[in-house]
């Protein structure tokens, strides 16, 4: 825990969250928690960079980078688009002056910009930076979760919010128990998501490297075990018995497509599966065919010998040097081609299908 003060924002205190994969065993999240007193939507566009806006404030005296300074190291993201920017989550709640986000009683329906500063807050975007289209803006205002008339929630790849949509009275009022949910249990269910897409995105480059490096068996078996371990311990579409926690992580879940992407790599590790246990079958059964192309010359001659009572040591000399041109024989016809193809064919598991 830290805190400190800065350019109107306070740091209330800091968390980390050990998010182990198979490649990463010391990853964690470091979760932030700011309260703002200034405009809030100007300090969520410095954390994403947005053109125009102020200095990042995680770049100066609340850079993570120094505050976790002995307690453990900071991967600094080098990307300039907007996924190399940290998650963003905020809770806003306004006074009687800001109509366009409030509702004139709690029977009467939302004001259509209420959802729209919904959804910057969400985006961390003004219209300047980011002018949603008229005709996909319902869409994206759709996908709101309206948690009670008081307040509701948004969302999207890169952040989300949580929006009051009645005037705030202070100490006391309910916005203190809905923000330490929005801290809490509902902040969960958002690193929860952070945490199952962290892991499937380790499963895709998984599944794209099956062909490249090793084996094909052994590395379909490794990607196998640790996608049943995700799907043992990680993979949760569902929270809290219900309530909107559950809807947030679904949401979540959506914005990155991780139940499409995830059936995606169950059904292509099922046919890497299938390809493994057609090749130990051919394997098998080119085996076979040299052991009875090897044993049938050789077994009949001997049992030929044996039957005559014969020991001649010329003789049984004759019959190994037959069955020897028998079976050399042997693999020149279409099943010894086959046979011998089949062999080669079960040890070139580097080579895609």
């Amino acid at each position: 825990m830290v805190a400190a003060a800065h350019d109107g924002m306070h740091l209330m205190g800091m968390e980390l969250l050990r998010t182990a994969t198979a490649r990463d065993p010391q990853a964690a999240l470091a979760v932030m928690h700011f309260t703002v007193e200034r405009p809030l939507l100007s300090v969520l566009r410095s954390i994403s960079h947005r053109p125009g806006s102020p200095p990042d404030p995680l770049i100066g005296p609340f850079s993570p980078v120094d505050l976790l300074e002995g307690v453990a190291g900071v991967r600094v993201a080098d990307g300039a688009s907007a996924i190399a920017r940290p998650y963003t989550i905020a809770f806003l709640t306004l006074d009687s002056s800001h109509t366009a986000a409030l509702r004139p009683d709690h029977k009467t329906e939302l004001p259509v910009t209420a959802d729209q500063w919904l959804w910057q807050l969400a985006s961390r975007s003004t219209p300047a930076d980011f002018p949603l289209a008229p005709e996909s803006a319902p869409d994206e205002f759709a996908s709101a979760l309206r948690i009670s008339a008081d307040w509701s929630a948004l969302v999207l790849r890169h952040g989300a919010a949580f929006l009051g949509h009645r005037a705030d009275s202070g100490d006391g009022d309910f916005y203190e128990f809905a923000a330490l949910h929005a801290r809490t249990v509902y902040l969960d269910a958002l690193l929860l998501g952070s945490l199952q897409r962290d892991h499937i995105d380790e499963l895709t480059d998984e599944l794209s490297d099956v062909f490249n490096v090793g084996r094909l068996a052994p590395r379909v078996a490794s990607l196998e075990r640790n996608i049943a371990r995700f799907r043992s311990t990680y993979w949760r579409q569902h929270l809290t018995a219900h309530g909107p926690a559950n809807n947030l992580l679904i949401a979540f879940q959506d914005q990155h497509r991780m139940p499409m992407r995830f059936a995606e790599i169950l059904a292509e590790t099922a046919d890497y599966s299938r390809l493994v246990q057609t090749q130990e079958s051919q394997q098998i059964s080119g085996a076979l065919g040299v052991i009875t192309i090897l044993g049938l010359p050789l077994g009949t001659a001997l049992g030929i010998l044996q039957v005559l009572g014969d020991d001649s040591l010329s003789h049984l000399a004759i019959a190994l040097g037959s069955s020897i041109v028998a079976t050399a024989a042997a693999f020149t016809t279409r099943y010894g081609r086959l046979v011998l193809s089949s062999l080669r064919g079960s040890n070139g598991q580097r080579s895609a299908p």
